[in-house]
């Protein structure tokens, strides 16, 4: 018996020193395997990021996150939910829409490659004054994958994926095809989504009717569209005109 005992005894010490390894090892090789599956998960998002921007040069989208998020919010909450869209090429929408849009959301439009740098330094550099973020510097783009693949909750993965995803969105769509999509899927009241829908929920008109002071009405909206109002919008819209006649608008 102690024999037997001692020799067990030794064999287990013998061991020990590859237990122990064993135990230290463990935790990282667990660790290296979440970093591949994440590099995975990560690869297959934007493979199919890549992919649907590179159907949507041909192809209207039937629905965008945003929609689907204002769906599920209203079943809800069990508030009645009516969702007014028709997609129109951008021929059939007011270039005064146009103009008004791009003056009120993204100066820059036609000059960065999706994001807007001079404008994020700019943003940045009053917060550092003034302590905290008083606006954004999101641009037509970005807002445009926001509204595609995302919600409009706030957090810092999201904003992450936008930075990187508006340059492809930009180089894959190009500037005609930004647009038309933006203009077509963004909110401008509570289920209304795009141009059409708004133009005829506020003004029973076509887009491709809206004057001047309509539209800049609308871009007004946008900030905060479910609950501004164009015909509250008098100095903010003045605002706008005053911007597109600056760039010749």
């Amino acid at each position: 018996m102690t024999s037997d005992g001692a020799m067990f005894r030794g064999r287990f010490s013998h061991n020990a020193p590859y237990c122990d390894f064993v135990q230290k090892h463990q935790p990282r090789r667990g660790f290296v395997r979440f970093l591949k599956l994440a590099f995975w998960i990560l690869a297959g998002l934007y493979l199919f990021w890549t992919v649907s921007l590179i159907t949507l040069r041909f192809v209207d989208p039937p629905t965008t996150g945003v929609q689907i998020q204002r769906r599920l919010e209203a079943r809800f909450s069990g508030k009645p939910y009516r969702e007014r869209h028709k997609f129109v090429p951008l021929n059939r929408i007011s270039p005064n829409l146009q103009h008004a849009v791009i003056s009120a959301e993204d100066g820059h439009f036609y000059k960065h490659h999706g994001i807007d740098w001079e404008e994020v330094e700019k943003v940045a550099e009053e917060s550092r004054e003034s302590g905290n973020i008083r606006r954004g510097a999101s641009t037509i783009t970005q807002q445009l994958v926001k509204n595609l693949f995302f919600t409009t909750h706030r957090n810092p993965v999201r904003k992450a994926f936008e930075y990187t995803l508006a340059p492809m969105a930009d180089a894959i769509l190009g500037k005609q095809r930004v647009l038309e999509l933006y203009l077509n899927i963004i909110e401008w009241g509570p289920g209304v989504y795009g141009a059409a829908a708004a133009a005829d929920y506020h003004y029973h008109i076509a887009p491709a009717q809206l004057d001047r002071d309509q539209a800049a009405r609308l871009a007004a909206c946008l900030p905060s569209p479910r609950r501004r109002r164009p015909a509250q919008m008098n100095d903010y819209s003045a605002a706008i005109l005053g911007r597109m006649q600056q760039v010749g608008w």
